[in-house]
């Protein structure tokens, strides 16, 4: 590991020539979700209770509201919610919006209990014939064990399911045994099929109870892109494109001074895609300045297998533009993301003049107290969402300032530095960028 974690570039955000450095009075922000089957509603729930607490720490003022309806002709709104913060003296307006693709994740989980675990003998070969598996190991350990739990927890629910039938048929065969000498073959039956029916009432109670286990989300989450190899899904193209005009029509309403796009987890390299084909389409004569956020990413999981060259080709271009800002947080103590990985450079896919994204750390054990670490450090799933909540003890990372203070997300970083720990040398088999 040590060959491959560096920071030799001391690379750090540049200000783009024309950047008037104004303070932000509106912003726009589109926050893109991870793999997550949830209504959005969580996410305001979220960002009202950790606010107010991140208030609180910081002595700064912030409120949500429900979202102001667009005017008549304007179609629907994403749905989203209204902040007014009076931070560092000054008062900004910004309007939330959850770009929404849970309807797709539910689609995709919607499988049987055998159909799962056909997905995970597809899965594993996938990643393992690929040589992605053995690759994604040299990043970080973390994020490849929690690939590998739903594969060795679905098999331990299998192989209790196995013995429960073994152990009926077994017992069903001693009792009989008792009552014949020589018992026909058929008078057995009855004992295994009640084993069977017990072995598949236990699955069914395994996959109830996923929301303690999370065996069945995750093997989901993980077979959604390996199902194609890297490839986006149909369904995830379109939305990408839906994404694209929900945007763009923010960015030409031209009453904003910051448009600021987030993507966690998963939602990190819908949102590189997103705003590929944005920049590619191109961007108003007059457009605020462009911020984008990506939270304990996990883009390597996508970009490294062989037919993501989609993933990789955006990842590329993204990282040489300066119509935007791309900072790039994550944290070791998050073992779900690849944290301090450099998701254009892993891929193999940086080119010369690559500009971004600024990879810094959230360091946990630094912004949380150490009894909020203590309490949280075993609680995987919850602290990679922290990214999204208060810090007792935040440093120069505040998910609240960042969304709704006064600077641009350029403005924020321009003099901060890449942490020096990150690993930003190539390490994906796969960096072909052309359409196969």
């Amino acid at each position: 590991m040590d060959s491959i974690v560096r920071g030799a570039t001391g690379q750090q955000p540049q200000d783009r020539p024309d950047d008037p450095a104004q303070p932000v009075r509106a912003r726009r922000v589109f926050y893109i979700p991870g793999y997550d089957p949830i209504h959005p509603r969580r996410y305001r729930e979220l960002y009202r209770k950790e606010s107010a607490a991140q208030a609180e720490i910081s002595a700064y003022q912030i409120s949500i509201q429900a979202q102001a309806t667009g005017s008549k002709g304007q179609g629907q709104r994403p749905y989203g919610w209204q902040v007014t913060a009076e931070i560092d003296g000054a008062q900004v307006q910004t309007e939330f919006s959850v770009l929404v693709w849970s309807d797709i994740v539910r689609d995709s989980m919607d499988a049987s209990i055998a159909g799962t675990y056909l997905q995970l003998a597809r899965t594993a070969w996938i990643y393992i014939a690929s040589g992605t598996l053995r690759r994604l190991m040299r990043l970080r350990k973390g994020p490849v064990i929690a690939a590998l739990y739903p594969v060795g927890m679905l098999l331990v629910q299998a192989l209790l399911a196995l013995l429960l039938l073994w152990a009926c048929g077994a017992a069903w065969a001693a009792a009989i045994a008792l009552l014949f000498d020589q018992p026909p073959w058929y008078a057995l039956l009855p004992g295994w099929g009640g084993g069977a029916l017990a072995a598949a009432v236990l699955l069914r109670w395994f996959k109830k109870q996923d929301g303690k286990f999370f065996a069945y989300y995750l093997m989901h989450d993980y077979a959604y892109s390996a199902a194609s190899r890297g490839e986006n899904p149909p369904e995830l193209e379109a939305r990408i494109a839906a994404f694209k005009q929900e945007i763009a029509a923010a960015l030409a309403a031209g009453d904003i001074e910051e448009l600021l796009v987030v993507g966690h987890s998963s939602g990190a390299h819908v949102g590189v895609s997103v705003l590929a084909d944005l920049i590619r389409e191109g961007l108003p004569e007059t457009c605020p300045e462009i911020g984008f956020l990506t939270l304990g990413q996990v883009v390597p999981m996508v970009s490294f297998l062989p037919r993501a060259s989609r993933l990789r080709r955006d990842l590329q271009y993204l990282s040489q533009r300066d119509e935007i800002a791309w900072i790039d947080v994550s944290a070791p103590g998050d073992g779900c993301a690849f944290a301090l990985c450099d998701p254009v450079a892993v891929s193999g896919v940086a080119p010369a003049d690559k500009r971004w994204p600024l990879v810094f750390s959230a360091a946990f054990t630094q912004t949380l107290s150490p009894a909020r670490w203590a309490e949280l450090r075993w609680r995987f799933f919850r602290l990679h969402f922290q990214y999204l909540c208060a810090f007792d003890q935040p440093g120069d990372y505040d998910y609240f300032r960042i969304t709704a203070g006064a600077q641009t997300l350029r403005q924020r970083y321009r003099t901060r530095q890449a942490s020096a720990s990150r690993i930003d040398v190539p390490v994906s088999k796969y960096t072909s960028v052309s359409p196969e």
